[in-house]
């Protein structure tokens, strides 16, 4: 019989509605953890629910809002008993020219990709901490988190600051027994990604579907990463077989970038 790595554990993934978030809930729940998909959109966070099982149920979760993380920590602890795992994988991007980056785009990626991810992460420690055994904890980073894009100037920067506050909650925490870690993914075959090729297409004078086929060919594993490929690292990183591992980003990109 396969051993379910996460059995009797209570995850919460942000941003578990769609993409690389709606994939490590599949797969937790099939390592049999009980999963709350916490989603800003909670009609489509209760469709993924209800697709991947009983043991998954839907949470709304505005990170960019103090209240709403209160709200969802006690609503899961009251719902389930307990939090062990956080997946912070809410996150937004934003694509445009250096010159035209203004304050209110700066504040909106900045409040949901590192504000939201970082007290998300603190309310959720405090719950594993009052509850005395660890728990785990994986923020989703990005390759745009290791070098500058000179389009992507706002999101490459908090990517970078996803990546740092790993390793200083990495360090802050591992004394309770709470693993901080992070994943670090590299260009993904999501509706995002559709999105952002058309506006490559218009900032780089392209023709919609090239920018997307370019940097495809460009990884060294021979293709774009789908949302699956991202799982088994999250089941590792939330699992009791990586208890040694603290303040890492582990890089899941088909090797585009080394470090």
């Amino acid at each position: 019989m396969k051993r379910l790595v996460l059995e009797g554990k209570v995850a919460v993934v942000t941003g578990g509605a769609r993409g690389i978030g709606r994939a490590i809930c599949e797969r937790y729940v099939e390592e049999g953890a009980k999963v709350a998909v916490a989603d800003i959109d909670l009609k489509e966070a209760e469709a993924a629910a209800k697709a991947i099982g009983e043991s998954a149920f839907a949470v709304h979760l505005d990170v960019g809002r103090q209240e709403s993380i209160d709200a969802m920590v006690s609503g899961v602890v009251e719902r389930t008993g307990s939090l062990d795992i956080l997946v912070n994988n809410a996150g937004i991007v934003s694509i445009g020219p250096f010159l035209e980056i203004t304050p209110q785009i700066f504040d909106r990626i900045f409040t949901v990709n590192v504000k939201g991810l970082l007290f998300t992460l603190q309310a959720a420690a405090r719950q594993m901490i009052k509850q005395g055994r660890g728990g785990k904890v994986v923020n989703l980073a990005s390759q745009a988190g290791r070098r500058g894009e000179a389009l992507v100037a706002v999101y490459c920067a908090s990517k970078a600051a996803v990546i740092s506050l790993t390793q200083s909650a990495g360090l802050a925490l591992i004394r309770d027994k709470i693993n901080v870690n992070g994943i670090s993914p590299g260009v993904v075959d999501t509706p995002m990604w559709d999105e952002n090729d058309a506006l490559f297409a218009k900032y780089e004078n392209r023709p919609i579907g090239e920018k997307k086929r370019i940097v495809g060919e460009s990884v060294p594993y021979g293709r774009m990463g789908v949302p699956e490929d991202h799982v088994g690292a999250s089941v590792f990183l939330a699992s009791s077989d990586s208890d040694y591992v603290v303040a890492q980003t582990l890089n899941v990109d088909g090797g585009n970038w080394m470090s």
